[in-house]
């Protein structure tokens, strides 16, 4: 197994995407602030990070101290504040010509050059991962602006996808799903947990994936935890391995879990990976558009459930994915948030037996015009058996 991408293996990294183009960035904009004009805010604040990337393409070589802030607000041009010595980075980037961007030097007040760019008395969204310091400069400079996280103010903010982006989410899919059945064939037992999560890291760069955000291999009883991190735990046969893995390709996440097993499995570890895969299998028949998201985990939980085996499902069915392996939409009991065509989300249900082993099923889904459901992942669901 390499730990690298081997140099000749370039033509397995998949397909290069369209580019997004200053007319992408400037339609995202342009929603971006309907969608706070709707939401009854004066605009949206966005600090670097993934709202930023999605919004005009532009990510900071190394995100400091120094205020980098794009305002997006109904009836204005968006303005992109950043660092003088940045500026020349940010004029490079699709969504620099869908903008305007203004630059401040060491030694001046960042928060002069932004307060004129919001309303006075205004509500503002603000991404999630804006810097504390920042916001408090602008309140101080603003005292009668206040603020609202953008995941409780426009939580559907990147949640519905165009066919570009639908087309990278697959690419990512499909990588993740080579680097699955190149796994198989790899030896669990008698190495480290770790050995095998190198395995797959190395797989997904090898499959054109740019960064690995987590390789989650949990044998025997590590599998009952659900985000258990790889540790030094020697796989054994007879263990049940619990494989959670996905990062981003093409700036598009992945994330696929397969529940596979060392040698031949007990008749109870295959009564309880047929239930985990009929209720993959049921939340995936729930999805439709104009249903609650909340629907899609009460078809996956009724199923463990009513085989009473639902004490030990013990996290939500989903959660959405694009520039970030983990957004909104959330499918969990509560969420009333219809599903469009376009949303992208896992239908990941578990059984987790603490002490014991666990399973787990997860897929990529997304909603379709014509009223279902098509998965980005498309690995046999079936336990497969590894030595």
């Amino acid at each position: 197994m390499p730990s690298s991408p081997a140099p000749e293996a370039a033509d397995e990294r998949g397909d290069t995407p369209v580019p997004f183009t200053a007319d992408d960035y400037r339609a995202r904009m342009a929603r971006a602030a309907a969608s706070a004009a709707d939401a009854g805010l004066a605009g949206v604040i966005v600090a670097p990070g993934p709202d930023l990337v999605y919004l005009t393409g532009y990510q900071p070589t190394a995100i400091t101290e120094r205020l980098t802030a794009l305002v997006v607000a109904p009836g204005r041009d968006p303005v992109l504040v950043v660092p003088t010595l940045e500026a020349p980075d940010a004029e490079k980037v699709a969504g620099a010509a869908a903008l305007t961007l203004r630059d401040w030097t060491d030694g001046k007040d960042p928060y002069a050059v932004t307060a004129p760019l919001l309303d006075a008395d205004g509500r503002f969204g603000v991404s999630d991962n804006a810097w504390a310091m920042h916001l408090l400069g602008l309140q101080q400079a603003l005292p009668g602006t206040s603020y609202v996280s953008l995941t409780e103010a426009l939580p559907m903010l990147r949640g519905v996808k165009d066919a570009h982006e639908l087309a990278r989410i697959a690419a990512a899919g499909a990588a993740a799903d080579r680097a699955y059945g190149e796994i198989l064939g790899v030896r669990f037992a008698g190495r480290r947990e770790t050995d095998v999560a190198a395995d797959l890291a190395a797989l997904l760069l090898r499959f054109g994936h740019s960064q690995v955000d987590f390789t989650v291999v949990g044998s025997g009883p590590n599998g009952a935890n659900p985000h258990h991190e790889a540790g030094d735990r020697v796989i054994e046969r007879g263990d049940m391995v619990v494989l959670d893995f996905g990062g981003l390709k093409h700036g598009y996440g992945s994330d696929t879990t397969r529940t596979v097993h060392v040698g031949e499995p007990t008749d109870e570890e295959r009564r309880i990976h047929d239930l985990v895969r009929e209720a993959q299998q049921a939340g995936f028949e729930a999805v439709r558009p104009g249903a609650a998201c909340q629907e899609v985990d009460r078809a996956a939980r009724k199923v463990i459930t009513d085989a009473g085996y639902g004490e030990y499902f013990i996290h939500r069915t989903g959660h959405g994915i694009g520039v970030t392996t983990h957004e909104p939409p959330y499918m969990i009991e509560g969420e009333e948030l219809p599903i469009v065509p376009g949303m992208c989300f896992s239908i990941e249900p578990g059984v987790y037996l603490p002490g014991r082993f666990g399973v787990r099923i997860e897929d990529i889904v997304t909603a379709t015009e014509d009223g279902g459901g098509r998965r980005f992942n498309n690995t046999p669901h079936a336990m497969a058996i590894v030595e």
